[in-house]
Order: structure tokens, then C-alpha cells, then sequence
């Protein structure tokens, strides 16, 4: 007869053997509670259904790729209208004329910007009639040609008669110039027009005279078609005089003359950009 001692030592050894058995039964050959061709089934199921589950998805992105055109964007609803943009980038710019290393970053982000406007480079376009659109049929992927836009059409903001564009003499250059958008045929005749946010204006120049977006240069053709393609630049020199210096100046450029909008609450950089400039005396 077994002592009470023996029971719970025996107890032990049963639920020791239990859970042995959990893990893999040697008597039935199961493992975590299945076969060996359960876990095969079930491993073949899983198999199929995510193999479907990855044709479904490459099949689909098939079919959408079909319906693409590889140099025009299929939906280009939300950008009917270009944004202005600025050069040098910053919306901020503050320089003393007399100190140089202020404002080199702006002089070298200018003459660098203006590097493929050189006309050695733009000789290799095509010298187009000004005042109209410049719209080419072609082979599907023809390149499109592109109309000159010369640096030395920018004059006093070209950056060849002044290198430093105006900053030594404490009027600066600004370069401005639209968005890209393939298809873009601005009616009207569109211009910038520069007004500064005060009571008293400021005299400013513009180049191309009158700053306009001459239309031969739309439409754009889209990166692929038109690889050559820079986008036509209004310049404006800030005419400061010594009443100016040493007060900033908070100026909103916008394109005018056409049906490019420059008025949206939401957007503050569609067909506007406003900036702030302050130049600092000699003294």
C-alpha cells in the first residue's frame, strides 16, 4: 500500500507527463495539439490565401498602371492655378550693403539659379516669336522645343554688369518666377506687380520691361517632354533710397493681367509671395 508521501510526488510526475504531452504526443505523433497532416493542410491553406491575396494586389496595381500616361499626370484638378516663387529662397532677408559676407549666400544662390539662363546655353533653344503660345504636336515621346529665355534679358539683375545684383549699393535684386504646370495657357497677358505694405511706395524696375510672362513660353510639355525647359523670370531691382535703409520692408509681389488667380485666403504663395527686405546703412 502507498504512503500519503508517495501521492503527491506522483501527482507530480502525471502533470509533468501532461504537459510533455501538450508539446508533442509521442503516442499519437501530434504536435501543439495536431498532426503532422493537419499542420500541412493548414500551412497549404494560408500558402494559397496569401498567394491570392498578393495577386489581387499586383493585378490591381496592374490595371491602374494601364490607365497612366507616362508624361502627363492623369488627375492635375488641384493645380490649375501656378504658385510665385522667389529667388534668393529666403522670405526674409536682411544685409548691411557695406558688408558682404551678409548677403554672399544671396549673390551665390542668384548666380547659381542663373546658371542654366546663360546665354551660351540658351543659344541652344529655339529663338521664339514673342506674344503667343508656343504649342508643338509631336511623336509620343518627342522631345518638345524650348523657347530662349536669355540671363542677359534680366539687364541690371542679369548678375553680368553687377555681379553682386545691387546688394553693394543697397538695392537688391529679387527673382521671380512661376510653378510649373504642364498644359498651362494663362490668358490675358499676365505681369508682376510689386507693391510695398506701406503708405509711401517704392520705386522698383522690373526685367523684362514691364515684367511680363511673355506666352511664348507655355504651354509646358511635362519633365519627360520638355527636359530643356526653364521657366521665363521677372526681375525686380528695389530702387531704396537713404529714407529706406534701416527699416523693413514687407513687399507682396502678384501676377496681374491674366486669369491666374492671386487672391485665395488658403494659399498665400498662389499667384502671390510677399517677402521681407532690410537693408542696413553704411554706417
Amino acid at each position: 500500500m502507498a504512503s500519503n508521501e508517495d501521492k503527491p510526488a506522483a501527482k507530480e510526475d502525471e502533470n509533468a507527463g501532461n504537459w510533455k504531452d501538450s508539446i508533442f504526443n509521442p503516442r499519437t505523433g501530434e504536435f501543439c495539439g495536431r498532426t503532422a497532416k493537419s499542420w500541412g493542410l493548414i500551412l497549404l491553406f494560408y500558402l494559397v490565401f496569401y498567394a491570392f491575396l498578393a495577386g489581387m494586389f499586383v493585378l490591381t496595381i496592374w490595371v491602374m498602371l494601364l490607365t497612366l500616361d507616362d508624361y502627363v499626370p492623369k488627375y492635375r484638378d488641384r493645380v490649375p492655378h501656378p504658385g510665385l516663387v522667389i529667388r534668393p529662397k529666403q522670405l526674409d532677408m536682411l544685409f548691411n550693403r557695406s558688408q558682404p559676407l551678409q548677403f554672399a549666400q544671396y549673390v551665390q544662390t542668384l548666380e547659381s539659379f542663373l546658371q542654366h539662363y546663360n546665354d551660351t546655353e540658351q543659344e541652344r533653344n529655339v529663338a521664339c516669336a514673342a506674344g503667343g503660345y508656343f504649342e508643338q504636336e509631336g511623336e509620343v515621346g518627342e522631345q518638345r522645343k524650348v523657347c530662349q529665355f536669355k540671363r542677359s534679358d534680366l539687364s541690371l539683375c542679369s548678375g553680368l554688369s553687377d555681379s553682386t545684383f545691387g546688394y553693394t549699393e543697397g538695392r537688391p535684386c529679387i527673382l521671380l518666377k512661376m510653378n510649373r504646370i504642364i498644359g498651362l495657357k494663362p490668358r490675358g497677358d499676365p505681369y508682376v506687380n510689386c507693391t510695398a505694405k506701406r503708405d509711401t511706395p517704392i520705386q522698383m524696375q522690373y526685367f523684362p520691361s514691364e515684367g511680363r510672362f511673355d506666352k511664348m513660353y507655355f504651354p509646358y510639355y511635362g519633365n519627360k517632354l520638355h527636359e530643356r525647359y526653364v521657366q521665363p523670370l521677372v526681375a525686380v531691382k528695389l530702387l531704396l533710397n537713404k529714407d529706406d535703409y534701416n527699416t523693413e520692408l514687407t513687399i507682396e509681389c502678384r501676377i496681374e493681367g491674366s486669369d491666374l488667380r492671386n487672391n485665395d485666403d488658403r494659399d498665400k504663395f498662389l499667384g502671390r509671395v510677399t517677402f521681407e527686405s532690410q537693408s542696413k546703412s553704411r554706417e
